[in-house]
């Protein structure tokens, strides 16, 4: 058996001493330092390229200009946004018909026009009751352009109530959502179609709850809800809307000392709660 292989360790100091002539330095060691060398550029790149420019400190000035800015952007946001008007007719205008009637009046022979309000996914129209009492026909004409015959199904004149059900509905039936009770104060918006003009929304408060007017019927309503937005001929039956677009009220009629047809700047509508309960809604 062969013997191992014996390698002769040089005698004298180890370290940094040159090695004796004529022998070279061990090639493990022009790898470290290449390595070293190597990294020693990598980190110099790494730090040029990271390195960004001085900044100067943040002063009193910077910040002053940042919160303005901040308070530019928010307003331009805000004026942009759609307005609490703008929202509300967007959301109810689907559900809004056009309650048309002839053979109404004293003679039986003039032509009405009023407003109604798809209350369910059945196409049940929620209106005021003068709007239709007493018409030889009722037609109606719902947002899409469709247009039926309608009948009374529910009445009730201490409210001023009418619930219709049309012959026909549109192929999509958009009910609208009805709201809780209105605050003195509170932002409503009549939509209707006041003196013809269809599709109109006015916006106002709500100036006053619980009130009471006599209508030409002889009826005293109560209960009613007051506001300041102009309803005018062809509003009543319409919705009384909320900020939300949701149904808060059924417009009835306006404030008239002076037996003008026309807006005098007090409208009334009959609380949904009321109205809606004609219509078998649940209270509100």
């Amino acid at each position: 058996m062969p013997a191992p292989l014996v390698v002769d360790t040089p005698s004298g100091p180890v370290g940094d001493e040159a090695p004796p002539a004529g022998r070279r330095r061990p090639a493990r060691r022009w790898v470290a330092l290449a390595a070293v060398a190597a990294l020693l550029v990598v980190a110099g790149a790494v730090f040029a390229l990271t390195r960004g420019p001085d900044v100067p400190p943040l002063t009193q000035a910077d910040v002053q200009e940042q919160v303005q800015q901040g308070i530019a952007d928010a307003q331009e946001e805000a004026r942009k946004a759609p307005t609490d008007a703008a929202k509300a007719y967007q959301t109810a205008l689907p559900s809004l018909v056009t309650i048309t009637t002839t053979g109404v009046g004293e003679d039986d022979k003039q032509n009405g026009t009023g407003a109604g309000v798809v209350v369910s996914a059945e196409g049940t129209i929620l209106t005021a009751l003068h709007v239709v009492d007493g018409a030889d026909t009722i037609r109606v004409r719902f947002a899409d352009g469709t247009q039926t015959t309608a009948q009374i199904e529910e009445q009730e004149a201490t409210s001023d109530t009418a619930v219709l059900t049309p012959g026909r509905l549109p192929e999509v039936v958009v009910p609208a959502v009805l709201g809780g009770g209105a605050q003195v104060g509170d932002e409503v918006f009549p939509l209707g179609h006041p003196l013809g003009l269809t599709q109109s929304l006015s916006g106002g408060v709500v100036s006053a709850l619980d009130r009471s007017i006599s209508v030409p019927s002889g009826q005293t309503l109560k209960g009613l809800i007051q506001f300041d937005a102009a309803v005018n001929p062809g509003n009543s039956g319409g919705p009384l809307l909320n900020r939300d677009g949701q149904v808060v009220g059924i417009v009835t009629g306006l404030a008239n000392p002076s037996q003008q047809n026309f807006f005098v700047g007090i409208g009334f509508a009959v609380p949904i709660a009321t109205a809606g309960g004609v219509a078998g809604s649940p209270p509100q």
